[in-house]
């Protein structure tokens, strides 16, 4: 297959989602989440080794993209990770508190304070799954996800950056334009970064076309008619079963 792999816009990508959960795709948001989640995952996995990386920092928005971030904790467990749960502002739909319970069930930590997130990362984290924000991103960066992104994008002088793994889109960025200026809501500037590993989710987004990192596809489901109709033109994942890919 021809490696010219289609960058979609974020009106396509809205479309896409919409119908592979429609009674025509027929696919549920909680398969689709588990399945999202199992190539982050096989990402980390790839990537960053449980020998070398083991303590993965999952830092958890409120949305959807959270959602695919707690699926991937529990795989992470499982592939013998040690997962830490942060959540700067745990989401409330019943989907979240389940895939919550899911991780508390297996005895996966989450960070209960800012004060705590920050003492994990600068002394016990080895990487970072970064799945804070999805397409319902728009600046101003709020409060207290203007602090994480500080964090993790330009920590304090004297401690190294940990290496990010993010999901679709780097947290800050634009899905149409990519790395983009930010401000806090006083307007304070908030540093945007790019990440060592991005895993792009059904086929990579317009916004993400100059990243530099690498880049793999996690999409092992899209039906053949819809790959044809978008005209994707997706590579051929491997014989083996993993659900990614690298570009």
């Amino acid at each position: 297959m021809s490696s010219s792999i289609k960058y979609i816009t974020a009106d396509e990508a809205v479309k896409i989602d919409q119908e592979l959960m429609s009674d025509d795709g027929a696919f549920s948001l909680d398969q689709l989440m588990e399945l999202a989640g199992l190539a982050c995952a096989q990402t980390v996995a790839r990537t960053f080794p449980a020998k070398t990386h083991r303590r993965v920092l999952v830092i958890v928005g409120p949305g959807n993209q959270g959602g695919d971030g707690l699926v991937a904790a529990r795989h992470l467990h499982m592939f013998g990770y040690e997962p830490t749960i942060y959540q700067p502002k745990p989401g409330n739909k019943d989907i979240y508190n389940r895939l919550l319970k899911q991780c508390q069930n297996l005895h996966i930590p989450s960070l209960p304070t800012a004060e705590a997130f920050q003492k994990h990362y600068d002394s016990f984290t080895d990487v970072i799954l970064d799945t804070i924000f999805g397409f319902s991103f728009h600046p101003p960066v709020r409060s207290p996800f203007d602090a994480v992104l500080r964090t993790i994008a330009a920590p304090d002088k004297g401690t190294k950056r940990v290496p990010i793994v993010s999901i679709d889109i780097p947290s800050g960025w634009s899905v149409q334009d990519g790395a983009q200026k930010l401000q806090d809501e006083q307007g304070g500037e908030v540093p945007t970064f790019e990440p060592e590993v991005l895993l792009s989710l059904t086929c990579p987004k317009v916004g993400v076309k100059e990243f530099k990192g690498r880049h793999f596809l996690g999409g092992r489901f899209v039906p053949d008619d819809m790959v044809k109709k978008y005209e994707m033109n997706l590579p051929d994942y491997p014989a083996n079963g993993d659900q990614i890919v690298e570009l």
